[in-house]
C-alpha cells in the first residue's frame, strides 16, 4: 500500500531538487491516487500554479466533476489562503497537512507586496475598502443581469447543480 504522506514529502523534495518550491499535494480516493502535483510557480511563472490548485484541477478533470467528495487531500504545509479557498470549494472529505507555517518559517518565507501570511487572514476579513490591495467598486446592473440569466438557464434555481450542501 502506498504511504500517501511519504509520497507527498517525496514529491516536494524532488521539486526542490529540480529548482522548484517546497510544496506538494496528493489527492486520494478509495485508496487510489487521483492526482498529485508539486508547486510549479517557479517553473511556470504562474502565481496560481500551487500544488493544491494543480492537483485539484487534475483530479476534477479525471473524475469529470468539480466536487472531490470522498477524497482525502494530502498537502505538505498548511494551505495558503488561495489554496484553502480551492480546498473548501472542491469539498473533499479531509485535508491532511504535514507541517505548519510556524514549523517551516525558519526556512522559508514567501511574503509579497500585499500578501504576508502572518497578517493575511486579518487582512482578508476587512471590508474591501480597508484592505491594503487597492480595490474599486464600479456597480453595473448589466453585471447582475448575467446572474439572472444564469438562474433562468438553471431552471430558476440559483444553486450550482450537484454541489454538495454545507454542513451546519
Amino acid at each position: 500500500m502506498v504511504d500517501f504522506v511519504q509520497r507527498t514529502i517525496d514529491i516536494a523534495r524532488d521539486n526542490v531538487t529540480a529548482g522548484g518550491r517546497p510544496f506538494a499535494t496528493v489527492i486520494v480516493r478509495n485508496g487510489e491516487i487521483l492526482a498529485e502535483s508539486p508547486n510549479l510557480v517557479a517553473q511556470t511563472n504562474d502565481p496560481t500554479a500551487h500544488a493544491e490548485v494543480l492537483a485539484i484541477r487534475e483530479a476534477c478533470v479525471r473524475l469529470g466533476t468539480e466536487h472531490l467528495v470522498g477524497a482525502t487531500i494530502y498537502v505538505l504545509a498548511h494551505p495558503c489562503p488561495m489554496c484553502l479557498g480551492a480546498l473548501y470549494y472542491c469539498s473533499p472529505d479531509e485535508v491532511v497537512f504535514l507541517t505548519t507555517r510556524d514549523a517551516y518559517a525558519p526556512h522559508y518565507v514567501d511574503d509579497r507586496k500585499y500578501f504576508e501570511l502572518d497578517t493575511f487572514y486579518e487582512e482578508f476579513g476587512k471590508p474591501w475598502e480597508q484592505r491594503r490591495l487597492p480595490m474599486r467598486y464600479e456597480p453595473r446592473d448589466e453585471a447582475v443581469e448575467v446572474y439572472r440569466l444564469w438562474q433562468e438557464c438553471n431552471g430558476g434555481d440559483r444553486r450550482v447543480p450537484g454541489a454538495p450542501r454545507s454542513v451546519s
